[in-house]
């Protein structure tokens, strides 16, 4: 049950969906500085906000194989950000940094969450393209291994617990001795 003060739904409490907000609000910023196509702002933005909608909106399935379905969609559309980061990067003679440079383990660093009601502590986008790209490349890719972890967490309880159907069968079944 939420309280006054506790009024957030619980999918604003992962992880996932805290990193997916950063991604996206830095995301709309990168392509405000850095990018003139309407139609390649309207992607990126898009798929941004496709990661975030997409764990918040599988958060409130009462199936979990459902929930496992948007979560792979948002693990998709952070995967499609990895590849337009890594385009934009390319197509500029930029360098895709690697993960072992010392500023992209200073991006690892980096953990997201609330310093007040819907304000994650996002930090400044960097004024150079490359390390704009780099830092939001990183933070897409550290977002694809932790969907990937929630996914196989998600997988296992499915294999022991159940889905929905199962569960109301078993509750009917257990009504009916």
């Amino acid at each position: 049950m939420r309280t006054k003060e506790n009024s957030n739904p619980g999918y604003k409490y992962l992880t996932t969906y805290i990193l997916a907000t950063v991604i996206y609000d830095l995301t709309v910023k990168f392509c405000a500085h850095f990018i003139a196509s309407y139609r390649q702002k309207e992607q990126m933005t898009q798929a941004a906000r496709s990661d975030k909608s997409n764990i918040a909106e599988g958060y409130t399935f009462q199936s979990t194989e459902g929930y496992l379905k948007l979560l792979g969609t948002a693990c998709g559309s952070a995967q499609e950000l990895v590849e337009d980061f890594e385009d934009f990067l390319r197509q500029r003679k930029l360098q895709i940094w690697s993960k072992d440079d010392p500023r992209v383990r200073n991006f690892r660093m980096f953990r997201a969450v609330w310093v007040s009601p819907n304000f994650p502590n996002t930090p400044n986008l960097p004024n150079s393209p490359e390390e704009a790209a780099n830092l939001l490349l990183t933070f897409c890719q550290m977002q694809t291994f932790l969907l990937k972890r929630q996914m196989e967490g998600l997988r296992k309880k499915f294999i022991l617990e159940g889905g929905f159907r199962e569960k109301l069968f078993r509750e009917r079944r257990n009504n009916l001795l």
